[in-house]
């Protein structure tokens, strides 16, 4: 019997992983135009930005809405 594939693409992904192809792509300025968290506008980094989104559940679940919405620019 095949494995089946998760359909999720979040599936098997770290948040540091989402954070760092986020990052690359639109960079911390557009990040932080389109979700308004302080850990994008004020001094950002990757480690800061990580402290907060694993103790913010809402802020997570923005930053891997828009990771799944663009998750096609990434592949």
């Amino acid at each position: 019997m095949e494995k089946q594939q998760s359909k999720d693409p979040l599936h098997g992904i770290t948040l540091k992983t989402i954070l760092e192809k986020l990052e690359a792509h639109f960079g911390f300025d557009t990040l932080g135009e389109l979700i308004k968290i302080k850990c994008f506008n004020d001094n950002p980094s990757i480690k800061s930005s990580l402290t907060f989104l694993r103790k913010t559940d809402w802020a997570r679940k923005e930053v891997e809405e828009l990771y799944v919405k663009n998750v096609s620019k990434f592949l």
